[in-house]
């Protein structure tokens, strides 16, 4: 009986710890929301803003504007390798781990560069709606605006380098610091900041249209050069921002796994 009981209190225990563990996920997750809102602009507003755009390379080539979203992968595809060959021997000679940097850092190091792309975005829009100003065409939401699909290069290269540290960094958190029993579940929490991310944008960009509806010009207007997506850009990089500030907070009172079985 003593036995049963004993086996039981340490069944118990270890539903505890486990309960425990997850919790201590959670501030990891739910700072990184901030991350998974930004990184899916580039399948939606990234594509409407190419639409507008000169998208000519040469005399008759005229490349779609969602093919841009290739530049992600291919940006990723390049950086990996000098990431793990230059950047990982470097930091592992500073840091003395052998990963180079934890992943919590990779991670942190994602979300800065989600606050970066969306400030070159905030930027750029602003040039295209200059431009459109310039060249009397804000009045006109069909017109070509002179300036080349090329300017939204560098948000795309740094989603890239964003999806390199920080995508790559949750799957290995998530999958790494879950209970061992509910191993599982670790992409799952990973694909799901993506999948949550996904829908508060989309609830964003409702809320904000309906507001800014009232007030006579939406920033999300059909015709975008009257629109004020840099706006929301300058929102999102905010948001960002002071995610970023919070996940530092919680990264450093962070205790991985391996550590909290030797306390």
């Amino acid at each position: 009986m003593n036995k049963l009981v004993n086996g039981g209190n340490l069944l118990g225990d270890e539903r505890i710890e486990e309960a425990k563990r997850m919790l201590q996920l959670f501030p990891i997750w739910a700072t990184c929301l901030a991350y998974a809102i930004t990184f899916s602009q580039n399948s939606t507003l990234f594509v409407k803003q190419g639409d507008t755009m000169d998208r000519r390379i040469g005399q008759s080539f005229q490349i779609p504007s969602a093919a841009l979203q290739s530049i992600i992968s291919i940006t990723i595809v390049i950086f990996i390798p000098i990431y793990d060959r230059v950047l990982v021997p470097i930091a592992r000679n500073l840091s003395g781990i052998s990963s180079g940097i934890t992943q919590l850092k990779r991670i942190g190091i994602g979300l800065f560069f989600s606050v970066i792309s969306m400030v070159v975005a905030a930027l750029v829009e602003k040039k295209r709606i200059e431009t459109a100003r310039k060249h009397g065409l804000i009045d006109q939401p069909n017109a070509i605006v002179p300036m080349s699909v090329l300017w939204l290069l560098t948000q795309y290269i740094l989603f890239g380098i964003m999806a390199a540290f920080g995508m790559v960094g949750m799957q290995e958190f998530f999958y790494d610091q879950v209970p061992d029993a509910l191993r599982s579940l670790g992409l799952a929490l990973y694909l799901s900041i993506l999948g949550t991310g996904n829908f508060i944008s989309g609830l964003l960009v409702s809320v904000i249209d309906e507001i800014t509806k009232r007030e006579g010009k939406s920033w999300f207007s059909d015709n975008l050069n009257q629109a004020h997506l840099d706006y929301f850009y300058w929102l999102l990089a905010g948001f960002g921002a002071i995610a970023l500030v919070l996940f530092v907070c919680f990264a450093q009172s962070y205790v991985y796994k391996n550590e909290y079985r030797s306390v």
